[in-house]
């Protein structure tokens, strides 16, 4: 069994045009624990310093919730976190489709069957995964589909908004993660394939060495189930392994979003973005 340890460090945040009175916000930038990845460390600090209240939301994501009511003309989050990551297990023979479809499994994973404003798929995308599905079962089906999806798709940074849907996707053949993302799991979604929106970093840089630091990525990919949960990234079309890693599931991501809130005043507000990737061993 081989290990990867590795250190993010996420840095978000707004910058205002002019000081605003007061804000209020969410941060899910808290990496979790799962059956290959353990978190040996993990801190979040606000600036202009203030209290923070964390708990686990509806999806099992640690949320780091806080107000800063001084004026401010910039805020900002820094996640620093370890984790450290196992190989990812071997792929599953999975579930038939008679299986799959039992009232159970239906019932217990009835949110990540049902389409969101966000994953809702053009009509088109439906009949081309049950073409790209034919007569394989439920997780070689979702692999086909995500194969297909991407054939069709151009990675194209800046090209769609953060709140395109995976119908506007389609309409225009590009975008990045999250949009590919969207579109997978509307796809599977509509084949009857639980699936859910997973969000996290993403290690660019195979080869580095220890002890390298390197730009990284906020990352987006899927997990669908057939017996147990499955891992994919629709983007690079590979299963998920030791580059990524996993801080938030959800519907989509709108329930994943890394850092959200509101604020007092009329002024308009920017979002900026860095994430920094050392690996440890």
């Amino acid at each position: 069994m081989s290990l990867a340890r590795l250190r993010v460090v996420h840095r978000t945040g707004f910058r205002y045009d002019e000081s605003v009175a007061a804000s209020y916000n969410e941060a899910r930038m808290t990496p979790v624990n799962t059956g290959n990845q353990s978190v040996l460390a993990a801190r979040i600090t606000v600036e202009p310093v203030t209290w923070t209240y964390s708990y686990r939301d509806y999806w099992g994501t640690q949320v780091t919730a806080f107000d800063v009511l001084v004026p401010h003309e910039e805020l900002a989050v820094i996640s620093s976190s370890t984790v450290e990551l196992q190989d990812p297990p071997p792929a599953p023979r999975g579930l038939g489709w008679e299986a799959l479809r039992a009232p159970s499994v239906l019932d217990t994973h009835a949110e990540y069957l049902v389409q969101t404003a966000r994953s809702e798929p053009h009509e088109e995308v439906v009949d081309l995964a049950r073409d790209a599905a034919g007569d394989l079962a439920p997780d070689a089906a979702a692999r086909a589909v995500c194969d297909m999806l991407r054939s069709k798709l151009e990675y194209v940074p800046g090209s769609t908004h953060v709140t395109a849907t995976a119908a506007d996707v389609w309409e225009h053949r590009k975008g990045v993660c999250q949009d590919f993302a969207h579109l997978s799991i509307g796809a599977l979604r509509g084949l009857g394939i639980p699936t859910r929106y997973v969000s996290g970093y993403l290690h660019p840089k195979a080869g580095a060495e220890v002890g390298e630091t390197v730009e990284g990525q906020s990352h987006a990919w899927i997990e669908w189930w057939a017996g147990e949960w499955v891992p994919f990234d629709p983007t690079s079309v590979t299963p998920v392994a030791q580059d990524h890693v996993t801080v938030a599931r959800g519907r989509d991501y709108n329930d994943v979003t890394p850092l959200k809130g509101i604020y007092t005043g009329s002024t308009d507000s920017a979002l900026f973005v860095s994430v920094a990737v050392t690996r440890l061993m």
